[in-house]
């Protein structure tokens, strides 16, 4: 594997054990972010945080990196709607700048390029 690719499996196993852990660490400021139409925003969070480490552990493991690539790039689409919510709302999170609510969104973007780009093999590329 290219030193590119590893630094980028690197990124992208820190961005979801550390994100991982914060959906526990910080519970009461995740569910927050949750849009009100979806039901059970604990439950939703705690579920994500879950799939965050897996995920992250996935990919550190070579035979399950495809598998957890995909799971972790349908995951961050499935928890953009929050960074939506956010950005359209940005009088109920004073804490943050609305200019840093859309670069969360295009951040988002290129965390799913990094995903995919360090843990789907190359075209014709065959794994062990």
């Amino acid at each position: 594997m290219r030193l590119a690719r590893k630094i980028g499996l690197g990124i992208v196993v820190t961005w979801f054990l550390v994100g991982g852990i914060a959906h526990f660490a910080l519970l009461d400021a995740f569910v927050g972010i949750v849009p009100p139409a979806l039901p059970q925003p604990a439950l939703l969070v705690i579920a994500s945080g879950v799939f965050e480490l897996l995920g992250a552990v996935g990919v550190l493991v070579p035979r399950w990196r495809r598998r957890a690539g995909i799971g972790l790039v349908l995951l961050t689409l499935a928890v953009t709607p929050a960074n939506v919510y956010m950005w359209q709302h940005p009088e109920r999170f004073p804490m943050v700048p609305p200019a840093l609510l859309m670069l969360r969104l295009w951040l988002q973007a290129a965390l799913i390029a990094c995903i995919a780009w360090s843990t789907w093999p190359a075209p014709g590329v065959r794994r062990a």
